[in-house]
């Protein structure tokens, strides 16, 4: 029996229990991964290996290689891919599924948390929609990096264990390489999971998804006889929270689609993601979204639209009269987790009436001057009311802009209840100098292209520890150069 400070270095000897694969054949299809050529290790997280208690020696990161590339297969793995369907920019597509990816199976750890290992660009599936079922090396970095970025924010998210990459060509715009990552989830059950059973009439499916989901994932709820209420309540909450944590950090997903929301409100499916730069409240990181459905200032908005397709999926087992309360709860449980993380930014320890104009006319300076998101918080961190504050002030080539604001904060810092030192010390927790910017994404992807993955690593360092200084990683933290402004993310990145 395995005791709390065992560790691993064979992903056969961990603890397997493969519930999903335990439901009826509806669910899903079973296959094995598509072998990749030539396949080598990209990078690994240690601090993900370390959700499975593994220890990272040269002979299992030769076995993940060789896992993750489809070239072995594991007896305690019982891969399959999931079946499911959701709104896709507004409309309902009523098949989606793994269309790359496999879920290998799910561990158990030392702590009693459970894992989904899930293998991105494995191959063709029955619901790959005429693709390839392949991913390529540039999506494997991005979605690596921003799992691993988030995480280390303290935002909900999935994470990232490893890439793999390959000699297989993939065709996109041009020739890649076949690559893999391989994602560590709470669950990967979505949203659209309860909408392809629910408008296939697979009422019976959909009452056995849902025990299944409650069972594995709310088990305090189990016994209790309004359930699925329940369920649909902290739902609600984890999405309402999660979105709040991403405006907050001036993140934007891109691709809101009810198969990409999590049922436990974790940051899910990487694909045209992007954190503000110069701030601008409409921002829109996804070039395939030609409307702005999934716009940062809609992002809020569209958590709630996705909340409700749910509710509706869940009718079949709930009143409409048990779901409303949740639903109506939702805006203001986002709008006070947002304006509470907000004043912690800000440093203010309590609540006054009117710190939330404050937080209002800050938002609309930054969008007007297209003030740095990040540096300008770094900065304000510093901030010591009549000092030069030169750092801060250099933001704004017009200091007439930020004055005005600048002098309402000083008279609210009067009345805060902490010490100006403390205050610093307690922003730079909360206001990374560091975060994951398009830029330098694309700079790691083009090195690892050509096999050079140094500054993959170097990157990873600050972005696991982005409210450090590292001085001789400066060059992370600083404003993109004018190509890297304006770069262009879609869909099949």
């Amino acid at each position: 029996m395995k005791t709390n400070n065992q560790t691993f270095s064979d992903l056969a000897d961990l603890q397997y229990e493969n519930s999903f694969g335990q439901l009826p054949e509806a669910f899903y299809t079973r296959l094995q991964a598509t072998p990749l050529q030539n396949s080598r290790l990209v990078t690994v997280s240690k601090s993900a290996a370390e959700l499975l208690d593994l220890n990272l020696s040269d002979e299992l990161k030769e076995q993940l290689a060789q896992v993750c590339s489809g070239q072995e297969a594991l007896e305690p793995f019982d891969p399959l891919a999931m079946v499911y369907s959701g709104h896709q920019f507004g409309g309902y597509s009523p098949q989606l599924g793994d269309g790359r990816g496999l879920l290998l199976g799910e561990v158990r750890n030392s702590k009693g948390e459970k894992w989904d290992l899930h293998l991105k660009g494995a191959g063709q599936t029955p619901y790959s929609r005429f693709g390839d079922g392949r991913a390529v090396l540039r999506s494997c970095i991005r979605e690596y990096l921003a799992s691993e970025a988030l995480y280390h924010l303290g935002i909900p998210t999935t994470r990232a264990l490893c890439i793999v990459t390959s000699d297989t060509p993939i065709y996109r715009e041009t020739e890649e390489r076949g690559s893999t990552l391989l994602r560590l989830a709470k669950t990967h059950i979505r949203f659209g999971h309860f909408e392809y059973f629910y408008y296939t009439k697979q009422h019976d499916e959909l009452k056995i998804l849902a025990d299944h989901t409650i069972e594995q994932h709310f088990p305090e709820l189990t016994d209790k006889e309004n359930k699925y209420s329940l369920f649909f309540r902290q739902v609600i909450e984890k999405t309402a929270l999660l979105i709040a944590k991403w405006q907050v950090a001036g993140f934007a997903h891109g691709v809101m689609n009810t198969d990409n929301m999590s049922i436990l409100g974790d940051t899910f499916d990487f694909g045209p993601y992007g954190f503000q730069d110069d701030f601008d409240w409409h921002f829109i990181c996804n070039h395939s979204d030609h409307s702005g459905r999934y716009a940062f200032s809609k992002q809020a908005e569209m958590g709630y639209w996705n909340c409700a397709r749910l509710a509706q999926a869940l009718l079949p087992l709930m009143d409409v009269k048990d779901m409303q309360p949740s639903l109506d709860a939702y805006p203001q449980l986002y709008s006070d987790t947002y304006k509470q993380l907000m004043l912690e930014k800000l440093g203010l320890t309590s609540e006054e009436e009117e710190d939330g104009e404050l937080v209002q006319k800050l938002l609309q300076l930054l969008h007007d001057t297209h003030c740095d998101y990040t540096l300008f918080f770094r900065a304000l961190s510093d901030y010591q009311p009549d000092q030069q504050n030169d750092k801060l002030l250099n933001l704004f080539p017009d200091l007439s802009a930020i004055q005005p604001w600048l002098k309402l904060y000083a008279e609210r810092l009067k009345r805060n209840l902490t010490s100006d030192k403390q205050r610093s010390e307690n922003m730079k927790q909360v206001n990374p100098k560091f975060i994951l910017r398009n830029y330098l994404a694309q700079q790691v992807i083009e090195k690892a292209e050509q096999g050079d993955y140094s500054e993959l690593e170097e990157l990873m360092v600050v972005l696991q520890s982005p409210f450090d200084e590292h001085p001789d990683l400066e060059r992370f933290a600083q404003q993109p150069p004018e190509w890297g402004r304006k770069l262009e993310v879609s869909c099949s990145s």
